[in-house]
């Protein structure tokens, strides 16, 4: 696993987008602290939020689909220079050594792909604003409130495990039962096997 800490400062200096709210769908509330989707949206992608580094090709691969879809701005030579960054180690943004040509493979294919068509994305129906103030538990009352108990699902534990891993805590099946005030068993019954690598994979980052 890479050591190094993740370096978005090339990112930023470039004004290169890999955060965004959605632009389509409207929201079925907007509070002070965010927004809430009854239905769900697609539209919000939120790369580098959390701890986690990218640790698969697959992951890879996305991430920088993302970005281009993000940034049609981009023509191939662009695109190019922050691939190179992202898939450099000593960035912090990948786990393991990017050959050279896996690098271009992974511009040709992406390049292949459909920049008009949204990338394939998790749904979320809570989404919080930069910088607030609410705390961790906060933040999981807005969510059980919003969503209800009875209609918990691996969306609502998928943003539940995001606030606690960006809490700098380890996600467990009892936390997440005690923060959204259900049982350990409705954890297990709604946690899909995506939801649980994700969350192996968020506290192997702490």
């Amino acid at each position: 696993m890479s050591h190094y800490t993740r370096d978005t400062s090339y990112l930023d200096k470039h004004r290169i987008i890999y955060r965004r709210n959605p632009i389509k769908d409207k929201p079925s509330q907007i509070f002070e602290w965010g927004w809430y989707y009854e239905n769900g949206t697609y539209e919000c992608y939120t790369l580098f939020n959390s701890k986690a580094k990218i640790n698969t090709f697959k992951s890879l691969k996305w991430h920088l689909y993302v970005l281009w879809y993000l940034n049609s701005q981009l023509d191939q030579e662009g695109f190019s220079y922050i691939v190179k960054h992202i898939c450099n180690i000593k960035m912090g943004f990948v786990t393991f050594n990017v050959s050279n040509q896996l690098m271009e493979n992974m511009i040709y294919e992406v390049s292949l792909m459909d920049l008009e068509r949204s990338p394939p994305n998790k749904l979320r129906k809570v989404i919080f604003k930069d910088f607030t103030s609410l705390t961790m538990r906060q933040k999981l009352s807005i969510v059980g409130k919003l969503v209800g108990r009875s209609k918990i699902s691996d969306n609502e534990i998928y943003d539940a495990m995001l606030i606690i891993n960006e809490n700098n805590e380890s996600i467990t099946i009892n936390k997440l039962a005690e923060l959204l005030q259900c049982s350990t068993r409705t954890i297990y019954r709604n946690m899909s096997n995506e939801l649980k690598k994700e969350k192996k994979l968020l506290n192997q980052q702490l």
